[in-house]
């Protein structure tokens, strides 16, 4: 298997991989804008534009969009993220030309339709209220707001629900305007595919695209601080960040292997001991989030209104033991998970290129697998040992509480005893 890039002579980046036996294809176009690219009156508009691209264009109608794929058998779909935004779809090899028509046709020429915005404002509507009905859920935003106050970084992708009220066609003309050139563009294809075939039909379809000058994005600053929200519900939800490494930091992969010693699965420590070994909770984990600029370490936890004190107590210690208690063995199980991860993605022509479209992103190339399992392997306790203590010297904490949480100590009790 072996991975092919191409650059149009506008920027636009195309990257494929073909992998011999397959019969389908994932294929699809990667934007380099999302949640943080939005200016202040705009959050939630990098979304809805995302559900826009499937409400017709000018030579198909939704209806249209949906059965040019499901008639042959296939799937498509889109994504927004805070970094990016994503229309993809997986086909059968003969249809892999079919897919790409319509993946550029949306992403090209969204019609824009009024009554189509109406229909689909209220669907997002709906969404947004889901959202706010399911605890954990809403958290992760409220962990996000708190982390990164005042800043694109730090809202919700959905947006609120009075500024997907007010966006109308012209809102929409104005982003992409502003963020989809060609230089924002990455089309990247795996399983089935011809590389010359799929660089021809870029060309046709991507081309004539004028490069434009994007808008200075606003660094991330993250602050911390805590938000309570205190309501009689079944459980308490528990949510504690602390600020981590960047995607193209040094430290990254120390980060990652951090998060799964943590909390990465059944034999990570807030597993073991908070609801192995002391029944306090049924859900605990950890997860590290990586951006251009930043970092995020974040763990979550469901439990009850009696213990959800001490289950933070826990958390806290956890995190402080790890500075200076961290064995080899338990370095080497998360770096076989962490590979096994991979590896098993792998096998899937639509991870295969999800993971190239962002390392893409992310280096403007595609590192080889020996190269990425290399700096896992180099990963050791010492390492992770002074990446832990890193950011838990920092300081900088955010923590986002809701249910039944009156017996949570204050976020300054918690931090002041990670310090200790």
């Amino acid at each position: 298997m072996t991975v092919e890039l191409h650059l149009l002579a506008n920027g636009v980046r195309i990257v494929t991989e073909h992998m011999p036996g397959l019969k389908s294809a994932s294929l699809g176009v990667w934007v380099t804008a999302g949640g943080r690219h939005e200016a202040d009156d705009q959050n939630g508009i990098a979304h809805f534009l995302e559900h826009m691209a499937f409400k017709g264009t000018a030579r198909r109608s939704a209806l249209d969009i949906a059965e040019a794929i499901e008639n042959v058998g296939g799937y498509i779909n889109a994504y927004t993220s805070r970094e990016m935004t994503a229309y993809y779809a997986r086909v059968l090899e003969e249809d892999v030309q079919l897919a790409f028509d319509v993946i550029s046709d949306i992403v090209l020429n969204p019609a824009f339709d009024a009554r189509e915005i109406e229909v689909e404002r209220g669907v997002i509507l709906q969404e947004i209220g889901q959202s706010l009905d399911t605890p954990d859920d809403i958290i992760f935003d409220w962990l996000q707001e708190t982390a990164y106050p005042g800043q694109p970084f730090g809202r919700t992708i959905l947006g609120p629900s009075e500024r997907v009220n007010a966006f109308g066609r012209p809102d929409f003309e104005r982003f992409v305007a502003s963020h989809y050139g060609p230089e924002s563009l990455i089309i990247s294809a795996a399983g089935a595919v011809d590389h010359d075939e799929i660089v021809r039909m870029a060309e046709v379809a991507f081309g004539h695209l004028v490069p434009r000058n994007r808008p200075v994005q606003t660094p991330a600053a993250f602050a911390g601080g805590e938000l309570r929200e205190v309501k009689a519900l079944e459980q308490a939800h528990f949510t504690f960040a602390l600020e981590t490494s960047g995607y193209r930091a040094d430290d990254i992969y120390d980060s990652q292997v951090y998060a799964t010693v943590l909390g990465g699965g059944m034999s990570s420590r807030l597993f073991q001991e908070a609801r192995e070994k002391r029944g306090l909770c049924y859900t605990i984990f950890s997860q590290p989030g990586a951006y251009a600029d930043t970092g995020m370490l974040t763990i979550y936890a469901g439990t009850s209104a009696e213990q959800v004190g001490e289950l933070a107590e826990l958390t806290v210690d956890e995190l402080r033991r790890a500075t200076s208690d961290m064995s080899e063995a338990e370095i080497s199980r998360a770096k076989a998970q962490m590979k096994a991860g991979l590896l098993m993605g792998l096998e899937s022509p639509s991870s295969r290129a999800e993971r190239m479209a962002r390392l893409l992103a992310i280096w403007d190339r595609i590192p080889t697998l020996e190269e990425t399992i290399e700096k896992i392997d180099a990963v050791n306790a010492r390492s992770v040992m002074d990446h832990a203590g890193r950011i838990a010297d920092a300081g900088r904490v955010a923590m986002a509480s809701y249910g039944p949480v009156e017996r949570l100590a204050p976020l300054d009790d918690l931090t002041h005893r990670l310090a200790a």
